[in-house]
């Protein structure tokens, strides 16, 4: 099938990538010079695992190309997918700005029948806006149908190849059977494709997002409780996970979501049903206690040094909102970070991908460094936001070489409390006990790190 993408941000590149995989004709329009250029010569703008590799084969066999110019992308397309940011505006809701004014073009552009998919996030209502002012500027057939993404950045290209399920939004009985046809190859292990009403495809996005964030700050307000009255987190996740009627997802206790989607969509949501003359209460919580959470974890920082940061150093261990992407929207460590050069402490940062970004916003104000024993040079202590898989079996002994005071905040969880019992370090994490330091001699078991 002939195929238009109209973006080629994380969601664009993903899709028209992996649709060419499949051996579609892929088109991909942007309107950023550099970005298209970049592509063309199979260089992806994001960190995202896989997808380079992806991309360069399906280059080499013609079966992608970038441009600049929509009408020659939407030319021959059968299907038009628009991959467009919609980012939050002041009072949360979503910006539709790029994508009504991308179908203001097709408008005048489409001279025969197309199926114009919504790929991006966008609020209920949104496929007959678009439609709207597509048909402002042409009598010439077409469908919009909505088709929301269900990606994990770190994980997206698995995610889109092998989909739990497709969920396509449609009132067109011809426009579903080209988006069946479509995606048939990526369902062959027989993986659900729900096909519904437009306005319920365009909610349920918003509505899984929600409520995974929802399991998340629920997670961090018992982990809150946790501490308080002297249980461990992890073994309440462990115990409510084995029930079946929950599972055990998104029951990590942290410093909070963060990154491009739970954020905006949680916000977006909100925003809807206001319009709507409804008060999301749970979410509304949600919001809070997941702001609360990286606030509760530099108090804690605060609290151990006598509320005076003034002067110390501070390594930091993460700075993407997760591990695997290069992605620090809404990140918890960005936000971490600027309290702590608020308090006039010094920072010296690490992460493997995101390090570049985070530089765009502190400038000198942070120190990065090159490798995580670099970030621990004379340190105060060590504060672990990003849980990459790098953190998770450090040499103890290097760590107790270099850093001035054995402390340890850990904002993921991820070593073992008995464990660090016997490493002689502060230790303090989330829901769970708080290990004090003491003299230990560490021997070669912690000096490799073998926690696990």
């Amino acid at each position: 099938m002939k195929i238009a993408v109209v973006g080629t941000g994380y969601v664009g590149s993903v899709t028209g990538t992996c649709f060419a995989e499949t051996g579609n004709q892929v088109t991909c329009v942007d309107i950023d010079e550099k970005k298209v250029e970049m592509l063309r010569n199979g260089e992806v703008p994001i960190y995202e695992p896989g997808l380079e590799l992806l991309l360069q084969r399906n280059l080499k066999q013609g079966r992608i190309q970038f441009t600049t110019d929509l009408a020659e992308a939407v030319e021959d397309a059968e299907i038009i997918f628009l991959a467009l940011p919609t980012p939050p505006g002041e009072d949360g809701s979503a910006d539709l700005t790029y994508v009504l004014n991308v179908a203001h073009q097709l408008g005048t552009l489409i001279k025969d029948y197309k199926v114009i998919v919504n790929k991006s996030t966008v609020p209920v209502g949104t496929a007959e806006k678009v439609a709207n002012t597509i048909r402002k500027h042409t009598d010439v057939a077409f469908d919009v149908v909505s088709n929301p993404e269900f990606l994990r950045e770190g994980a997206a290209v698995d995610d889109f190849m092998k989909p739990d399920r497709v969920v396509i939004g449609s009132s067109s009985e011809r426009a579903e059977k080209v988006m069946r046809r479509l995606y048939e190859p990526f369902v062959r292990q027989g993986n659900p494709i729900y096909c519904m009403n437009v306005r319920s495809a365009e909610l349920t996005k918003y509505a899984a997002n929600s409520y995974l964030a929802t399991r998340i700050s629920f997670m961090n307000e018992i982990a809150n409780i946790c501490e308080r009255v002297g249980a461990d987190v992890d073994q309440v996740r462990m115990g409510m996970g084995s029930d079946s009627r929950i599972g055990k997802r998104f029951l990590f206790a942290g410093v909070g979501y963060g990154g491009s989607c739970f954020p905006k969509d949680v916000l977006a949501l909100t925003k809807t049903a206001k319009q709507y003359d409804y008060n999301f209460n749970i979410l509304n919580a949600v919001v809070g206690v997941n702001k609360q959470q990286r606030i509760n974890f530099v108090d804690k920082v605060k609290a151990h040094f006598n509320n005076n940061l003034q002067g110390l150093k501070f390594g930091v261990w993460g700075l993407a909102f997760k591990p695997n992407t290069d992605d620090i929207r809404e990140a918890p460590a960005v936000d971490i970070i600027r309290e702590l050069l608020a308090q006039k402490a010094n920072v010296a940062a690490y992460d493997p991908e995101a390090i570049d970004n985070v530089k765009a916003i502190f400038g000198d104000q942070v120190t990065f460094t090159n490798d995580p024993y670099e970030a621990l040079i004379d340190v105060d202590a060590l504060l672990i936001v990003t849980e990459w898989n790098a953190f998770r079996t450090p040499s103890f002994k290097i760590m107790d070489k270099l850093m001035k005071n054995k402390v340890i905040f850990d904002g993921r969880n991820l070593y073992n409390v008995e464990e660090m019992k016997k490493l002689g370090f502060y230790y303090n994490s989330i829901g769970r006990e708080v290990v004090e330091s003491k003299t230990v001699v560490l021997d070669g078991r912690h000096e490799t790190g073998d926690l696990r």
